[in-house]
This record gives C-alpha cells, structure tokens and sequence, in this order.
C-alpha cells in the first residue's frame, strides 16, 4: 500500500475510512500490461475533475503503479485509489489536494464460476463515477448473498435495468450483444468488448419482463473479464452459449498496454 511512490501510513490512509470521499479503478495486470489501461487512466481524470476540481497527472499515476509492481513476478489487481488525506468531515468544501494510494491484491486466473443474480431497486450515487462510496452497493450484496445468491442487479425506479454492484451486466439475443439503457458506470471491460466486436451491439431500456427472451447473460469487470450470469431472479440461461465464448475470445484478444 503506497501513497504518492511511498509506504503509507494508517494516519495517511484512515480518511478513507472517517471520511470515504474519493474514487478509484481497479485494473488487472499481467506481465506489466493492462487491457484497456487509457480508459482506466481517463476515468481517474475524469472523476477527479469530478469530485476535486483538479487536474490528474496521468503519468504519474502509471508512475506510483509501476513503482508498487516492483518485485512482483504475478498477475495482481491493481486499485488506483484518489483521495485527500487532509481532507475533514466538516471541511469537505474546501480546495482539496488529491493524492494517489496503490494497492496490490494477488489475482486469479481461473475463468469464473457463473454468477446467480438478484434484482433489488437501488441506484448508486453518482452512477457514472467509480467512487469509494460503497456501502449501498455492499449493504446490498449482502442481501442477495444472505439469500443464497452470488450477487445483486441493480433496478432503477422504474423497474429498468442498471448494473450489478461492481461489474456491467449484458444480454445475448438473436445474435447480438444488449446492454441496458440506463445511467451507469461506463466498464472499461464493456468499452473494450464494445470497440472489438465486429457483430452489432445495442442499448435497450430492459426491465425483468424481458428476460425470458434473452439466450444468455453476462457480467463483465476488469479483474475477471467476461462471467456467465447462469440466472437473475427465476429467470435462467445456459451457461455454454457459444456467443459467451466468442466474448471471452474477443477480450483475450485485446492487446495489453504497457503500465
């Protein structure tokens, strides 16, 4: 755990817990490349803009990861985290100077086992922002998990359609790629597949109702790719649909950009 290139300290890092204003990616890197590092780059200007008002310096964030890599001869999950250690819980308004935490968690390889979906209505704050605010979205998980399940799918009031708590969730129908239509968090996984796919790709304003119409469902995060949803609620799918296969390929197949 370093803060700007440095070990940090917990009088450094306890803002995130006393306070938890702030953002972050996470990223999976192996052999010093990340699919998709330039939109994980991006979304930390984007969100510091955001959230601070400040300008990022990219370029040293891949500094601070490349320093924390140092030694490392494994593939690990990478979470770039952007906070104001300074920052108190009645002065959030003030001018703040966001600093850079980078963490390491060893990651794993294997493909991942198909994920059982709950829905429940909740709306995470700031949707398009990949904040540090997670205790909805945890209190949530939770639930489902109380409940036998692997994880939640998040409905909008309205009853469409929105993500799961960490990942994007997509559909397969007709041969074709759908996505919700809704406020979300824009995955550099999804925007990968996206730009890769030769086949047509769609957003549709989805609700339960049209499930059942559906050939097959997937979730997608950076840290685990592509991950077969085998059921949301009492809806099921198969989980060898050969489109999920092609998925996998397609994101295999993007290069990695060296950190």
């Amino acid at each position: 755990m370093e803060l700007n290139g440095v070990a940090a300290t917990i009088e450094q890092v306890k803002a995130l817990a006393l306070i938890n204003y702030g953002h972050f990616t996470s990223m999976l890197v192996s052999d010093g490349g990340v699919r998709g590092l330039s939109l994980h780059l991006q979304r930390l200007k984007r969100d510091c803009r955001k959230l601070f008002g400040a300008e990022l310096d990219t370029e040293r964030v891949r500094e601070y990861v490349r320093h924390a890599l140092q030694g490392l001869d494994r593939p690990v999950t990478v979470r770039v985290t952007v906070y104001d250690p300074e920052m108190g819980l009645g002065t959030v308004g003030e001018d703040a100077q966001p600093q850079v935490l980078v963490t390491t968690r060893e990651a794993s390889l294997a493909e991942p086992a198909p994920w059982r979906l709950q829905a429940a209505s909740y709306r995470r704050e700031l949707p398009a922002v990949k904040h540090i605010g997670l205790f909805g979205a945890m209190h949530q998980r939770r639930q489902a998990q109380r409940e036998g399940y692997d994880d939640v799918l998040f409905l909008n009031p309205d009853g469409t359609i929105s993500e799961i708590a960490t990942s994007n969730v997509g559909f397969i129908r007709d041969g074709q790629v759908i996505w919700p239509r809704s406020e979300w968090l824009p995955g550099t996984t999804m925007t990968l597949i996206n730009q890769a796919l030769e086949g047509p790709v769609s957003t549709e304003s989805l609700t339960l109702s049209d499930l059942p119409s559906m050939e097959a469902a997937f979730a997608t995060n950076a840290a685990t790719g592509i991950r077969p949803v085998a059921a949301i609620d009492a809806t099921e799918w198969p989980t060898g649909h050969t489109m999920l296969q092609q998925l996998r390929d397609v994101y295999e197949g993007i290069p990695a950009e060296t950190v």
